[in-house]
């Protein structure tokens, strides 16, 4: 590989990150090479490493190194309550909350019937099977507010009822710290809907 080769594929291989395109990968790519050598290995170790060791825990689905990841062995972990989210990071955003402290399923995605994402894609019958394992008593629905997560959200929310589960949705509304006069008419509008 020519040394034009490998610079083209560096730039290549950094924009399948998302909202990377040409300039930034040639950016970042240049500054590795140019000032952070060091730094790029580090990056290449972290890279392979993650890429060879980390998989998906066997009850939940998130990124671990284990089989099972270390919030499903906690025995801490107020079994009864299940929240379903679509991916690691969502995970991640509501552990960052602190205010959950039951088990998780991680879909690995939403339902998108136009890009051919039907129910056993995103894990619907392991989903279905872990809500009813005996011991969990509420699933709460905390896929993203887009139009591919209320209609996954509806489809897990039909099958877990006819299943004799108590199902909850995440509330929408107004963002703490927000005033009304800048906030959408959507937000506000669902936030009159789903008043406490």
């Amino acid at each position: 590989m020519s040394d034009t080769n490998a610079l083209a594929a560096l730039i290549d291989a950094l924009r399948r990150l998302p909202g990377v395109g040409v300039k930034s990968a040639s950016r970042m790519a240049f500054h590795l090479l140019q000032h952070d050598r060091a730094g790029a290995q580090v990056l290449a170790r972290a890279l392979e490493k993650a890429a060879t060791q980390i998989r998906h825990c066997s009850l939940c689905h998130t990124f671990t190194e284990n089989e099972v990841c270390a919030t499903c062995q906690d025995p801490r972990r107020d079994r009864s309550k299940l929240c379903v989210v679509e991916t690691p990071a969502d995970q991640a955003a509501v552990e960052r909350t602190a205010a959950f402290g039951g088990l998780y399923f991680v879909l690995m995605g939403k339902l998108s019937p136009l890009d051919g994402i039907g129910p056993k894609d995103i894990g619907l019958d392991k989903l279905l099977a872990r809500a009813t394992d005996g011991e969990v008593r509420e699933v709460i629905l905390a896929t993203n507010f887009t139009a591919e997560g209320e209609a996954t959200a509806h489809v897990i929310g039909e099958a877990l009822k006819a299943r004799a589960l108590s199902v909850t949705r995440l509330a929408r509304g107004v963002p703490a710290g927000s005033e009304l006069e800048y906030v959408d008419l959507g937000t506000i509008a669902h936030a009159l809907v789903d008043r406490k």
